[in-house]
């Protein structure tokens, strides 16, 4: 076949650049796309013409564009043939929800009854409204609409008080109530946002040195001072002072160098008020264990015997915060977006929370069909989740097709096109109980490249109240449940950086859910300095936003690392075991929806009373 697509390029009088390169690709097209070599030589005809190309060479670096040609021939060609279809839009919602077609009606997203959900194909895709790629044809065959295993659990935990419930499940298709138990539809969630820094177009990126060392200074500062008020330990001095006696000191970790932290390469930089802002060799070869990072701040114990190293015998490396002060917020920190009074009884009993978890990109990366957006839409119209939160990035920069350049819309209509049509779509069909949670990236193309990110400037009609667009990073209550989420993947960036010591005695280390407790512990979503390399952090916007001011009780980090939900019990003011357990968090990181060209994973979590929380990593 190879050889007689050669031929047919040849006869009409095409030369191939890179041949054995592109016949391979172009025999994969025939393949793919059903197509005759005389057809895909016709097809780079028109291609060819269309681009205006100079030369009658067929290239290797012309094939990217050339299968996205074939694409959209073979959409147009599905949608010729498809003489029934009806391309809906917003403005039909009202005459498809009042309309008794029983035949219309099965093609639509609605709020399923029990009898349906039961007779219902559980990996059917929904016919949304909206453009052509809302609903994704039944020719049009893709990776991952061809994907077998759907909706698989990958991992669970059952109660957060026996978190060895956690295993892995075997691949098979998941029903109704495999997952977790939910709560019931009907029932509005309330919602309030503490804080809204930085605030939507705000002046960035014009961060002055002044501001880079005031924001490391006040975190030094707010640490010192809270480790004097716990009363655990005396006034820090100077670590940069010879002295022969133990002191206490605290500062942040630094490299002495432009390379990765080691033992060799650590410094403690102190605060202006104890040594003037300089810095300290840090030994750390008397410590049985440890974890830090550059930009870390630490508490240290130990002595300097010459001025010029300081012997750490003992390492604070978390503050944690304390409960009772997690509620003190400033009036004007905190938002309230619903009046709903009913998250808590009469009793004063905590309200449950249903919430599905899913971090972007929302299209795999062959297409811009959005169809693994299409397959969680018709999932949690199944579950009727009290709240949906999706973190970005929504219209993804890294996706091939944006990098080319080759979309014929703008980042902003492809935004409210694909994702928040969708979504007006959705709560629509739900009913008021439905709630949306909008977190961005810094990978959106659509939106202002800078961290702390303010929020997505939309305003729906009508559904203002429903779908809420929070800034990155976050917090919020719903239900009383406190959550946390921050886009930017602190994880893989702390993994990247930190060095450690393990304790000898065997027991086995959770290295990720020691990397998210210091994010807590440094009351920060991003405690890391200097920042990874392409992170825009404006250190005039950091200093509010990326503060950690309470406890979250759900604790959102989505990383390109492997998926996971954990209980991570913090510490109070005291040193006791017990009063360590009082305070738990559950970090979740759902990983990313779509994964190449298949599909990826989202969390189904149900935050209980009395602590307890059902929670399925799930496989889309």
């Amino acid at each position: 076949m190879e050889e007689e697509i050669k031929e047919k390029f040849q006869e009409v009088g095409f030369t191939l650049e890179d041949e054995e390169e592109i016949l391979k690709k172009c025999l994969t097209f025939c393949i793919n796309y059903n197509l005759k070599p005389s057809d895909i030589v016709s097809s780079w005809e028109v291609y060819y013409l269309n681009r205006r190309l100079d030369e009658p060479t067929v290239k290797n670096a012309e094939m990217d564009g050339f299968l996205l040609h074939l694409q959209n021939e073979k959409k147009e060609a599905i949608i010729e043939e498809e003489t029934g279809l009806h391309i809906y839009s917003i403005n039909d919602v009202d005459m498809i929800l009042n309309d008794e077609d029983g035949d219309i009606k099965e093609g639509i997203l609605g709020t399923p009854t029990h009898k349906a959900q039961n007779s219902e194909p559980f990996d059917s895709t929904p016919q949304t409204n909206g453009i052509h790629s809302s609903g994704k044809p039944s020719k049009l065959i893709t990776p991952f609409g061809q994907r077998t295993n759907k909706f698989v659990v990958k991992y669970s935990i059952n109660d957060v008080s026996n978190t060895e419930n956690g295993r892995e499940e075997p691949d098979h298709e998941n029903h109704e109530d495999d997952i977790i138990r939910k709560v019931q539809p009907g029932r509005r969630c309330s919602l309030t946002v503490h804080g809204s820094k930085p605030e939507t177009g705000c002046r960035f990126m014009y961060d002055r040195i002044e501001d880079r060392f005031n924001a490391l200074e006040n975190r030094i500062r707010k640490h010192t001072t809270t480790l004097v008020s716990s009363g655990l330990y005396e006034e820090p001095v100077d670590p940069t002072v010879s002295s022969q006696k133990s002191i206490v000191t605290v500062g942040m970790i630094c490299c002495d160098g432009e390379g990765h932290l080691n033992e060799k390469s650590t410094m403690l930089q102190s605060s202006v008020e104890h040594s003037g802002g300089q810095r300290v060799r840090l030994e750390l070869q008397n410590l049985s264990q440890y974890s830090i990072f550059p930009g870390q701040i630490v508490g240290i114990e130990g002595h300097n015997p010459s001025g010029h190293c300081l012997v750490a015998s003992k390492i604070v490396d978390s503050i944690p915060l304390s409960s009772s002060n997690d509620l003190n917020l400033h009036p004007s920190k905190k938002q309230a977006l619903s009046e709903e009074i009913q998250s808590t009884d009469s009793s004063g009993r905590q309200a449950e929370l249903s919430v599905i978890i899913a971090s972007g990109p929302f299209t795999t990366t062959d297409n811009l069909l959005f169809e693994p957006l299409v397959e969680l839409l018709s999932y949690a119209n199944r579950k009727l989740p009290q709240l949906l939160i999706l973190l970005g990035p929504f219209v993804d920069s890294e996706h091939p097709e944006i990098k080319r350049g080759t979309v014929d819309q703008s980042f902003d209509e492809i935004f409210h096109q694909e994702i928040i049509r969708r979504l007006q779509d959705y709560v629509e069909y739900i009913g008021s109980h439905a709630r949306v949670i909008l977190v961005p990236s810094i990978r959106d193309a659509n939106h202002d490249f800078v961290f702390p990110q303010p929020a997505f400037d939309i305003h729906p009609p009508d559904l203002k109240h429903q779908i809420t667009s929070l800034t990155n990073p976050g917090i919020f209550e719903a239900n009383q449940v406190k959550i946390g989420c921050c886009s930017v993947d602190i994880l893989k960036h702390l993994s990247g950086e930190e060095i450690s010591r393990n304790p000898k005695d065997g027991a086995p280390i959770d290295r990720m859910g020691r990397l998210a407790k210091h994010i807590l512990g440094q009351r920060s979503f991003y405690p890391l300095y200097p920042p990874a390399e392409g992170i825009p952090l404006d250190f005039s916007l950091a200093s509010e936003a990326l503060e950690i001011s309470l406890i979250p009780d759900i604790l959102i980090l989505p990383s390109d690392m492997k998926y996971f939900v954990k209980i991570l019990p913090l510490s109070g003011r005291g040193e006791g075991k017990e009063e360590e357990e009082q305070v738990k968090c559950v970090c979740v990181n759902p990983g990313r929806l779509a994964k190449g060209e298949g599909g990826g994973t989202f969390v189904e979590l149900n935050y209980g009373k009395s602590d307890t929380i059902n929670a399925s990593i799930i496989g889309i």
